[in-house]
């Protein structure tokens, strides 16, 4: 198998995979950005850690590096539009991602969504250099939860939510 067709598979292989979707929040002084994330892994209780991956050439990763933290959003059923800013759709960048959504800060300056399933707050505890991302574990330095919205999911290129049967 060449690397073309193996590269065609994995990303035919790794839609299969659905998945919560976040939004991971980056800000240094005035600058705001972030992106839209899958992957979200908790990889410590004691203390509450996070693992995030950021692809070192999108406008997230000079931010969380500078910053030395980053939020986390796990978006509810009713926020697929916040996803799509996050993702870049429709051409929105740096602040601009921020619109139609309801964000605080915190006193760290962390941007958190007050709609999302659950926010938190991370420092940068640690991070590796693996190929073109940044594989980030943060200590979480805060937590809100929003019981009761259903989650967000991707699967297969679409956005849905999840329902309990």
């Amino acid at each position: 198998m060449n690397d073309s067709t193996l590269n065609l598979d994995f990303r035919a292989a790794m839609r299969q995979l659905a998945g919560g979707v976040s939004v991971i929040t980056a800000a240094h002084g005035n600058e705001r950005t972030g992106l839209t994330a899958t992957s979200v892994v908790s990889i410590s209780m004691d203390p509450p850690e996070l693992f995030i991956s950021v692809n070192r050439s999108s406008s997230s990763w000079p931010v969380i590096e500078k910053a030395g933290k980053f939020g986390i959003n796990v978006l509810q059923q009713d926020q697929q539009i916040v996803a799509e800013h996050f993702s870049g759709k429709g051409g929105r960048k740096g602040d601009e991602r921020y619109a139609d959504d309801d964000w605080y800060q915190t006193p760290d300056g962390v941007w958190l969504s007050r709609k999302a399933l659950a926010a938190f707050a991370c420092d940068v505890e640690k991070v590796w250099m693996h190929r073109e991302h940044a594989l980030i574990a943060g200590k979480v330095t805060r937590i809100d939860v929003n019981a009761g919205p259903q989650p967000l999911t991707y699967w297969q290129g679409s956005y849905g939510s999840f329902t309990n049967a």
